[in-house]
């Protein structure tokens, strides 16, 4: 198998010097498992999940990458240590804070800030008196929408966004919170606790010095006694979308005059009238399925692989928006054809079988860190987190903002503003079906009413793969 792939890689980073295509061609139809074809798309699908990297327009092929990405390393690791010298009692012992480049995120982006939308880093105590940072973006005064041209105007609906375990960091998720606040949206970036640049240690006795007792009683379902370490547990992430929400909604926030506090009398789910949503990756996606049952102030949820839910998982009381790869850190060869329907299992069914407007997408070729931006290594495909932004911003738009309609949501072919470097954001037509997985089902279920541009949308399957009952 190793010979095949790497031949395929090389090919793909020699096709890298094409202009980037939105919707690679591959056969939807399902060979016969173990034909030649059948293995002729899957180490297609394979070399298409390195696409982010060797593809058409990605990291390689693109002039401007490199030499960005030697500009802003030093910048953002610079900036950080700063901000640590500012703090010593703060001290962040994190991955994120000590690697350079480690949260540079897309270098491409440089520019974003006072010219497409404005951003501002800040830092909250959790619950436990660790030291949480993170960023808060929101329009441009005066701004346009880059779709649309239509002119931005507060109050805005607002979103705050939970990274990824095993040292995930802001930094890796600017490019959502970017998309989001240049179309009229205020969303918090953060690092939890032992992450990125937040502070590792907690201060259970009060005052600037860390202190816990890791004998002392687990407390929010902590591991240890020591809240928040070890970083890699499911409470720092449960807690910290909490308090990041709580923060978030504070005077302290510097765009809290821009969040839109007028009760939602649109909302489809009675009591919860806030007009803000809660994004979470990986362990971050668990945590936000968890949090949504239970936080009235969350209206909408969207879950990057993978939404929970189910007899033992968090009970759906929002509308939620899974998207889910086809693999995890690295691709493999399938020996049988996939069970359409396996993405479907791990939380979306469930808020189908609750009666709550779901909807699943499954990006082709996409890897478990396809929503986090990584320079020049792991496997991403080439418009995978393209496919999720637009995805993310329909379904925000109908339900926080009521201006969506359903046509978004099931459409077949979408427009991107992707960064090319140098400030220059150029367009990208994404082909609905040349970028869903034809592996695993992609599906809606929709039932809260028709918009003012359609008939009513009910259950039904975006990519043809066949979803099941």
């Amino acid at each position: 198998m190793r010979r095949p792939l790497l031949a395929l890689l090389a090919a793909a980073a020699s096709a890298a010097l094409a202009l980037p295509l939105a919707s690679p061609a591959i056969a939807t139809e399902q060979p016969r498992p173990g034909s030649p074809a059948f293995l002729a798309r899957d180490l297609q699908n394979i070399t298409d999940s390195y696409g982010r990297i060797l593809g058409p327009g990605g990291q390689v092929a693109n002039p401007a990458y490199v030499p960005s990405l030697l500009t802003q390393v030093p910048l953002t690791y610079v900036t950080q240590m700063l901000a640590q010298l500012a703090t010593p009692t703060r001290l962040a012992l994190t991955a994120g804070a000590l690697v350079p480049g480690w949260n540079v995120g897309n270098p491409l982006r440089a520019g974003w800030n006072g010219s497409r939308g404005t951003s501002q880093r800040v830092a909250f105590l959790n619950r436990y008196g660790a030291q949480l940072r993170g960023t808060v973006y929101a329009p441009r005064p005066g701004a346009k929408d880059p779709y649309t041209g239509a002119p931005l105007t507060s109050p805005y609906p607002g979103v705050v966004i939970t990274p990824g375990s095993i040292q995930g960091s802001e930094g890796m998720y600017v490019w959502l919170a970017q998309d989001l606040a240049e179309r009229g949206y205020v969303v918090l970036t953060y690092d939890v606790q032992g992450e990125g640049t937040s502070e590792t240690l907690p201060h259970t006795a009060g005052g600037e010095l860390p202190f816990c007792n890791p004998l002392a009683a687990p407390v929010d379902g902590n591991m240890l006694g020591c809240p928040g370490v070890p970083f890699q547990q499911a409470a720092n992430f449960t807690t910290g979308t909490s308090d990041a929400l709580d923060y978030f909604l504070s005077p302290a926030n510097p765009y809290a005059a821009l969040l839109d506090r007028t009760p939602d009398s649109r909302t489809v789910t009675p009591g919860r009238t806030s007009k803000v949503a809660i994004i979470g990756h990986s362990l971050g996606a668990a945590a936000v399925s968890e949090v949504q049952a239970t936080d009235p102030r969350v209206e909408a949820v969207v879950a990057l692989d993978k939404l929970r839910g189910g007899t033992a998982g968090p009970v759906p009381a929002v509308p939620a928006l899974a998207v889910q790869s086809e693999y995890f850190l690295l691709p493999s060869l399938a020996t049988s054809t996939p069970d359409p329907g396996q993405e479907r299992a791990t939380g979306y069914d469930a808020w189908v079988a609750a009666g709550k407007d779901a909807l699943l997408v499954v990006p082709r070729a996409s890897t478990h860190l396809e929503y986090t931006d990584i320079p020049l290594v792991l496997p991403a495909s080439r418009y995978g987190q393209a496919l999720t932004s637009v995805y993310v911003q329909a379904f925000l738009d109908r339900y926080l903002k009521h201006t969506g309609s359903d046509a978004s949501l099931v459409g077949t072919t979408f427009r991107y503003l992707e960064p090319r470097g140098n400030k220059v954001w150029a367009p990208v037509t994404l082909d609905r079906d040349g970028n869903l997985s034809v592996y695993y089902c992609s599906a809606y279920s929709i039932h809260s009413g028709a918009d003012s541009s359609g008939p009513l949308l009910t259950d039904g399957d975006l990519n043809g793969v066949g979803c099941g009952a």
